[in-house]
């Protein structure tokens, strides 16, 4: 797919750092601990992959509908697939040198002030704005299994859903004082473990609840420029569910390497083994949901779903496990960038205390964001496509470009070319969808509280 660099940095023998560098990159978290083996790789990359995406795919097919829907959710797949390969190789492309974070590839690529540009306010746009959806997307689950659980009925007082919000930060507020990518592996695996399990619930009770009356598979739309918003919005939705590039060199930096076994193998080894799972989670979710319900499927699968009512509820705490996981995998590189700039740049301590004021006051802002603008499908799409699509579709094939130089017209170049275009399409045309689809929920949400 293109020229490979050697790769041949050893952690213990080239170490040009001062005492005191040592010592903050000891302490920063993406830093801190270089003992992962492959298979962190392989569920910190499905804890970063699966999660709010998956459950919007079936309502992405209701506004792409059946062949622009099933073409996006497969070319989605694999020229995400061939991006994240790129992104491994890059990682320590040049001998000695590990880009342990995005930023650093991209001050490679485009120059040390033009790659910080570039590259530092997209990923952080993805990964606070995923931290935020999550936010939102923990707290409807939690108030579905309540709704499912105690019904008004039985004397249950209907409770709004920024308490929930309210609750799932809370487990956060304790979360996120994990220090490092390794710290937080259980809680990766058990949210692997549960995205896989959600998933398949999803479709399972799509099949049990069989193809409803009625079902109807066209736009619902009213209008032609109705048809066409939905449909913007459904693409930056999928393209909100390929979101993993925004921590892979993140997740990278934790594996150890020498100029025999460099972290590249174990790191693709666990990229491939995450990348299965997606496809047995994604494409039976969106296709079989679709199936089922049509266009009157939710924006959340799974609130379409309300019998068996025993496995609904189970479904929506696997989810909330789940968004757990991937909240903190999506802060670390946050963290690491706050901590960064306050230790190095502003020369503050690396302490304890340092640590807690921020990673807190980060945990408050998401929830009061997600309480304020709680828009689920509508913040997936704009999302999607204003940051998603350019740190997941194309700045890896430009950065591989700019670094490698391929032969005109050759595979490399013509594949790369393929990526940028498609994916400039998604960034240009997604967010509006997605801006008109939170505007839209927004009034209604007005309207019903």
């Amino acid at each position: 797919m293109g020229t490979q660099a050697p790769s041949n940095y050893d952690d213990s023998k080239i170490d040009t750092r001062t005492e005191e560098e040592k010592a903050i990159d000891a302490w920063l978290p993406i830093t801190s601990s270089r003992n992962a083996k492959w298979w962190y790789s392989a569920f910190h990359n499905v804890t970063a992959m699966v999660g709010a995406g998956v459950l919007s795919l079936p309502y992405a097919m209701s506004e792409l509908g059946w062949g622009p829907g099933v073409t996006v959710m497969v070319v989605s797949w694999i020229i995400t697939l061939y991006t994240l390969w790129q992104m491994v190789e890059m990682h320590e492309m040049i001998p000695g040198k590990r880009f342990d974070r995005y930023h650093e590839l991209g001050q490679h690529a485009f120059g040390e002030k033009l790659g910080l540009w570039i590259v530092v306010p997209q990923q952080l746009i993805v990964e606070v704005g995923v931290d935020i959806v999550y936010m939102v997307t923990g707290g409807k689950s939690l108030q579905k299994v309540h709704q499912l659980v105690c019904k008004p009925e039985d004397g249950c007082a209907d409770i709004k859903l920024s308490y929930f919000i309210m609750i799932f930060a809370s487990v956060h507020f304790v979360l996120s004082h994990l220090p490092n990518f390794n710290s937080i592996s259980g809680v990766s695996l058990a949210a692997a473990v549960m995205s896989l399990s959600y998933s398949t619930i999803a479709w399972g009770a799509s099949v049990k609840k069989g193809v409803q009356p009625n079902v109807d598979y066209g736009y619902k739309a009213h209008s032609t420029a109705g048809t066409v918003f939905d449909f913007l919005s459904g693409l930056g939705e999928v393209a909100f569910a390929y979101a993993g590039h925004n921590v892979v060199l993140e997740i990278q930096a934790t594996i150890p390497s020498t100029p025999d076994k460099p972290s590249k193998v174990p790191m693709w080894r666990g990229v491939v083994v995450a990348y299965i799972v997606v496809a047995l989670c994604y494409f039976p979710v969106a296709f079989i949901g679709y199936w089922m319900f049509g266009n009157a499927v939710e924006d959340n699968i799974l609130m379409s779903l309300n019998k068996p009512t025993w496995l609904i509820i189970m479904a929506n705490m696997f989810v909330v496990v789940h968004v757990i996981g991937s909240y903190q995998i999506y802060a670390m590189p946050v963290f690491d960038m706050i901590e960064t700039v306050l230790v190095k740049k502003l020369r503050f301590k690396p302490t304890w205390y340092l640590r807690f004021v921020t990673r807190n006051i980060y945990v408050a802002f998401t929830m009061f964001v997600g309480i304020t603008f709680p828009f689920f499908g509508g913040l997936l799409g704009f999302f999607g496509g204003f940051a998603f699509a350019p740190t997941t579709y194309f700045l890896p094939c430009i950065m591989w470009l700019a670094i490698y130089k391929p032969r005109r017209w050759s595979l490399s170049w013509i594949a790369n070319w393929i990526c940028i275009i498609f994916g400039v399409l998604l960034m240009v045309l997604a967010p509006i969808g997605g801006l008109r689809s939170i505007i839209v929920q927004a009034k209604t949400y007005k309207f019903y509280n």
